[in-house]
């Protein structure tokens, strides 16, 4: 497993094997293809990818291009060095692997020397950066939410034709916010987000119960639908925990759904759907779709509550403010004069 920062004093945590590897499968990597994760902590993501890719290599070529295929960037020395130990133990002999914060980089002077055919990340989020770090982002990009920046990071370096499948926190899927919504309008203006698979609670647990999500999208064309799919806690199971983790098997309902796709309602409730862009659009973006009805209320440690509360807030005065001024514009009320 691969542990995760984020670049506050928010303590990190473990992205499970099973959803590493699960992301890996679909992304299915392609020998002469390279993939990046710019956050890589101990290099879970990286080790997914030469898992799948593995069984691939058949020529001495191959091997070469395997050998090379990847690509991690941490800021945190400890987990840096031991990423470059677990490449060199998975028989990576010159690990590209790099100590370095990858939001201290302007986006816009990135070129197609610094872009990937694949990137797989679970971002760092729950952390707000600083003006400095915003400085790097184009002014409506500039979000102060960790996970924001890193998805407009991968953005800018995503190859043409390329694809990623990153995790993300549900605050970026309900977001309204200026800056969410104008990643997520990029987001589906630029890229293909063709699905969204909502993850169950407690699948980072104990690190921390926030509720989280795999988006999968390409640089191939703009968003026309985007399929979301609930993956449900597996029968028996109330939560996930150290004794009792999420296994790769437990997203085998999602597989079986992935290549034979079609709209799923269980007791009146979208398990499965799928959204035109048009109608995204008409929600300001709000991608909360999908979700889970019958989740029991949890008790959250005070930090996670109160910053669930704070992101939850911003989110509805962004919706008021937004509402306001389009009244204000259509009745020609000028707020600022005297």
């Amino acid at each position: 497993m691969t542990k995760r920062w984020t670049f506050t004093k928010t303590p990190y945590f473990y992205t499970p094997r099973a959803v590493t590897d699960f992301m890996a499968k679909m992304i299915n990597p392609q020998i002469g293809e390279q993939v990046a994760d710019f956050a890589c902590g101990t290099g879970g993501f990286l080790t997914s990818w030469l898992k799948e890719l593995a069984p691939k290599v058949k020529t001495t070529e191959d091997q070469a291009a395997y050998d090379t295929s990847i690509y991690g960037i941490e800021k945190k020395q400890f987990p840096y060095m031991l990423c470059i130990t677990n490449m060199l133990l998975h028989g990576i002999d010159v690990p590209k692997i790099y100590h370095d914060n990858s939001l201290l980089k302007d986006v816009l002077d990135y070129t197609l020397d610094d872009q990937f055919d694949v990137i797989l990340m679970n971002p760092p989020y729950g952390g707000n950066e600083k003006t400095e770090v915003k400085n790097h982002f184009p002014a409506d990009l500039a979000s102060s939410e960790t996970a924001d920046l890193f998805i407009s990071v991968i953005m800018y370096r995503l190859k043409k034709n390329g694809r990623a499948a990153v995790i993300l926190p549900d605050g970026f899927l309900f977001g309204t916010d200026n800056a969410k919504v104008a990643i997520k309008k990029k987001l589906f203006s630029e890229f293909n987000l063709h699905t969204v698979i909502r993850m169950p609670h407690s699948v980072f647990a104990p690190y921390t119960s926030i509720t989280t999500n795999i988006l999968f999208f390409d640089h191939t064309k703009p968003t026309e639908e985007t399929w979301f799919y609930r993956l449900d806690m597996p029968e028996g199971y109330k939560n996930f925990s150290k004794t009792k983790p999420m296994e790769l098997k437990h997203f085998d309902p999602a597989m079986d759904w992935w290549n034979n796709r079609e709209e799923i309602n269980v007791d009146g409730f979208d398990k499965a759907k799928k959204y035109t862009e048009e109608e995204i659009a008409a929600r300001n973006y709000n991608i909360d779709l999908c979700g889970y009805p019958h989740e029991e209320e949890e008790i959250l440690p005070p930090k996670e509550l109160i910053q669930q509360y704070q992101e939850k807030r911003a989110s509805l005065n962004a919706d008021i403010d937004r509402i306001l001024t389009q009244i204000t514009e259509i009745l020609g009320i000028d707020l600022e004069g005297e």
